[in-house]
């Protein structure tokens, strides 16, 4: 069930009334599927002309190898968007898995339908137009912090600028990561035992405090 009041959250919906929400929803060929904790949302090798906004629960952005180890590429949360830049491509065949972290309903729309104004030109589409080029470029911003954390050298700095990122994205040096310890160890490629010895060693040496997963930077 679509909840509109909250759909303003969105990026996509961004300086939007809930009115015109509804009524801009209704030229876009909207859908609303729900999954349960694990199930396949996109697969890799899928062409899809759609993306998708989680309205309840959370997915994971995962990418598997020939031999079948995952790397997860990123976590999305409710409201947030996931898959629009193969949906943008016509033809384009993901390389990646979305699957969901939980019981999760999402609202598929239709890339092209948001990219055309409608044939009834609603006054509010500009602005819709105007906030999928926010979402593609906040995207390219997030995959730019993902490699300037995964390419350094060593588990230590990979968690370092990990959390420090975290941090500046509170605002605090206080903050909760959303990742189980497995799936840290994937966002950031490294063994998950070599990362809970560093995680360690970083508390003894007083750099940071943490409880599962929340976190202090010292």
């Amino acid at each position: 069930m679509i909840d509109y009041k909250n759909l303003k959250n969105s990026i996509l919906f961004s300086g939007m009334k809930e009115e015109e929400i509804r009524a801009i929803l209704g030229c876009l060929s909207k859908q609303v599927k729900e999954y349960e904790k694990g199930s396949t949302i996109f697969g890799a090798g899928d062409a899809i002309s759609e993306l998708g906004i989680v309205i309840s629960g959370s997915v994971h952005i995962i990418r598997e190898d020939y031999w079948g180890n995952r790397d997860l590429m990123a976590r999305i949360e409710e409201y947030e968007i996931f898959g629009e830049t193969y949906a943008c491509i016509p033809a384009a065949v993901i390389p990646i898995y979305v699957i969901a972290a939980q019981k999760t309903e999402i609202l598929f729309l239709k890339v092209k339908k948001i990219l055309t104004t409608c044939s009834s030109a609603c006054q509010f589409h500009n602005r819709l137009i105007q906030n999928m080029l926010v979402v593609l470029a906040e995207k390219n911003l997030q995959m730019t912090n993902k490699i300037d954390i995964v390419t350094k050298r060593t588990t230590r700095s990979k968690l370092m600028t990990y959390l420090s990122k975290q941090a500046e994205q509170n605002h605090c040096s206080k903050f909760i990561i959303p990742l189980s310890r497995q799936q840290l160890a994937d966002y950031l490629g490294v063994d998950r035992s070599a990362m809970t010895v560093e995680l360690k060693k970083m508390q003894e040496e007083g750099l940071i405090q943490f409880e599962k997963n929340r976190f202090r930077l010292r």
